[in-house]
């Protein structure tokens, strides 16, 4: 019974032109940008474009700084993503959409409050700034702290959703058994959402990288400091058109890499 069950859920079932014809419209929209953009691109002077000094600086900051971003994600979200997933406290509910609120934020929007909160007169950077003279804003610091703001919501919920499909049972029976809470986080909890975490750092690596809004309002444009890929692609486009598009290349090739790396975990979820 079992398997004829399984097996009927597994047959192709015919998709009706009434939802067919809407899907292909909208797969077709999504893909026809993506598809202009390959087919239309400088291929021959591809690689010239990208020998160029500045956009091999821009390059190497850009992976950086995602690098960086993403390890204080995962340093500051996979905490934040366990109490999110185990506590019950009267709020808990409120806090995690406001964590997650970075996702729909207009980036510039996101730029602002930073600079609201870590410039030289913000809530936060002003006793940065009097204590120990440390000033985010127009740094690489501060570039980190900007892919960091947008990227990290990525880890939080890819987090979360890891630890609540683990049986809190387990970190009770560990601890029963004497391990303290830290130990069973280290040794029970984080091994089974490792899945979730290699999914949810790899997403927040790739938002990091693709970054724009957000650093470039808190950051800014200083070459060999600031001035990551995608600020490079908008610089280019005024310009050197061809330019912008090679660069655009790079950074549409490696989101494909990171989707292609997650579709696993996507079709077992």
């Amino acid at each position: 019974m079992k398997e004829r069950a399984h097996g009927s859920a597994a047959t192709p079932r015919p998709v009706s032109w009434q939802l067919g014809a809407p899907a292909a419209v909208g797969a077709a929209f999504l893909l026809l940008p993506l598809l202009a953009l390959v087919t239309r691109a400088p291929w021959r002077s591809l690689p010239e474009h990208l020998s160029e000094p500045a956009i091999q600086t821009s390059l190497r900051l850009s992976l950086v700084c995602a690098t960086a971003a993403a390890g204080t994600a995962i340093l500051l979200g996979v905490p934040l993503a366990w109490v999110l997933a185990r506590s019950r406290a009267r709020g808990i509910g409120l806090v995690r959409a406001l964590v997650t609120v970075p996702l729909v934020l207009p980036p510039v929007v996101g730029g602002v409050a930073l600079l609201k909160a870590f410039g030289r007169n913000g809530l936060l950077g002003r006793w940065l700034d009097e204590a120990f003279g440390v000033t985010l804003p127009f740094t690489t610091t501060g570039v980190i702290v900007a892919e960091t703001f947008v990227a990290m919501p990525f880890l939080v919920l890819a987090m979360e959703g890891a630890f609540r499909s683990i049986d809190p049972g387990l970190e009770e029976a560990a601890t029963t058994l004497g391990a303290s809470r830290w130990f069973a986080f280290t040794r029970v909890s984080l091994p089974s959402a490792l899945p979730g975490l290699l999914a949810g750092s790899l997403l927040a690596w790739a938002r990091a990288l693709g970054e724009f809004g957000a650093t470039i309002t808190f950051a800014g444009n200083s070459p060999g400091r600031t001035t990551t890929m995608p600020i490079s692609v908008y610089l280019a486009m005024e310009r050197d058109p061809d330019a912008a598009v090679s660069l655009a290349l790079v950074l549409l090739l490696t989101a494909v890499i990171v989707l292609v790396a997650l579709r696993g975990r996507w079709l077992t979820t």
